[in-house]
């Protein structure tokens, strides 16, 4: 037991080191934690420690740590009039993308490998979402702008990406029926985020205990939760509770927002914002200590599915880069932050056994995960090689 923590404290300390120094490397921090728990697995099996079977921690750390992620994201979006256009833009990048892809590589799977469409859909949406587990944390030392770019999409993706899966994946037949019963399962989540909204913030401006924050945010993981059992686009939740809560300036004028005392939830939502910053470093830095655990190294050398995975990233890559530039949005470093990760991971493994197909596998998506982020490293290394050029021409000018 005694060895289990030293072993635990350590892996996060490395862990908070590579978050600090990715300004510096440009190295995205999921590549040391997928490769420090790969190393923590040979050396646990070296000298014959006792680790418990992990396998089933998996998909609950990468729920929470979803739930954190779009949390902390949604607290430094900034809503008002003027951002509409950007806001509008962002969305675009996350949704075109993302149906274009889906679909275009569920045809191609139908027709070259003649898998059923619905079948070929399931299995293509997760390798279509962009990782906000991954980027936001890897947009932190861009500019403000294309920082708030990336945290936008990243989210977004996720949001719209996830109620696009279980569209599919839950609904044996998709007709009329089907958009009739998905519209009214928005309303409701809509409606539901208001209350709740509302309530918690309530809340947390009026708990007086010195333990406040801790309450919110499991009840926040609560209600995502049962959300999302009554297939409820749950990630909406999270996301309009994030941006309400960040955004409480732009509303203090309103005369119900003046009864929440906005003055004192705005300084509560500040401490709020740094208790779920460290609480999702945590639970992130453990999520892809444990996914780089269960890796095999088989499954990273798998030939088969090497040039699939080197095909879709490039795909991805061209489509976005075609996206940045039909949208006149800055195409460095942005064309290569696309990286796919936890919410890949957690769809993936929630893809029911009737619609599992081989080509779509372990190893596949593991490669796409480590190739994704090896060319988002690319881009913030060349962008950190423009931006020193550009400081050096500005002092001679």
């Amino acid at each position: 037991m005694t060895t289990t923590i030293i072993i635990i404290c350590v892996l996060l300390l490395f862990a908070y080191i590579f978050d600090i120094s990715a300004s510096k490397t440009k190295i995205p921090s999921v590549i040391l934690l997928l490769t420090l728990g790969f190393i923590a697995k040979q050396f646990a099996n070296f000298f014959n420690l006792d680790i418990p079977n992990l396998d089933s921690t998996l998909p609950i750390l990468g729920t929470v740590g979803l739930i954190l992620i779009v949390l902390e994201g949604s607290l430094e979006l900034e809503v008002n009039r003027s951002k509409m256009g950007f806001v509008g833009k962002t969305a675009l990048m996350a949704i075109l993308p993302l149906f274009i892809f889906s679909f275009g590589f569920a045809y191609f799977l139908n027709y070259y490998e003649e898998i059923p469409l619905k079948i070929a859909l399931v299995n293509a949406i997760p390798l279509a979402i962009i990782s906000s587990a991954i980027a936001i944390p890897s947009a932190h030392h861009l500019t403000s702008k294309n920082k708030e770019f990336i945290t936008y999409e990243s989210s977004l993706s996720d949001i719209i990406g996830v109620v696009f899966f279980n569209f599919v994946a839950l609904n044996e037949v998709i007709d009329a029926n089907t958009f009739k019963r998905f519209g009214i399962s928005v309303l409701v989540m809509l409606l539901v985020t208001f209350i709740t909204t509302l309530g918690l913030a309530y809340l947390l401006s009026k708990i007086k205990h010195h333990v406040k924050y801790a309450p919110i945010i499991l009840m926040t993981v609560l209600i995502y939760t049962v959300a999302k059992d009554y297939h409820l686009p749950a990630l909406l939740f999270i996301l309009l509770f994030g941006i309400f809560l960040g955004n409480l300036d732009e509303m203090k004028e309103n005369k119900y927002i003046k009864k929440l005392q906005p003055e004192i939830l705005t300084k509560e939502v500040q401490k709020f914002k740094e208790l779920t910053m460290e609480i999702a470093f945590l639970v992130r830095a453990v999520f892809f200590l444990l996914f780089g655990y269960l890796i095999e190294a088989r499954e990273i050398l798998n030939y088969r599915t090497v040039l699939w995975a080197i095909g879709i990233c490039f795909t991805l890559f061209v489509l976005r880069s075609i996206f940045l530039l039909i949208l006149r949005i800055s195409w460095m470093p942005l064309a290569f932050i696309f990286p796919r990760g936890l919410i890949t991971i957690l769809l993936f493994l929630s893809i029911p056994e009737k619609y599992s197909v081989d080509i779509i596998n372990n190893s596949l998506i593991i490669q796409i995960i480590i190739l994704s982020a090896f060319i988002m490293m690319t881009g913030l290394m060349s962008n950190k090689t423009v931006e020193s050029k550009g400081e050096i021409a500005e002092a001679k000018v």
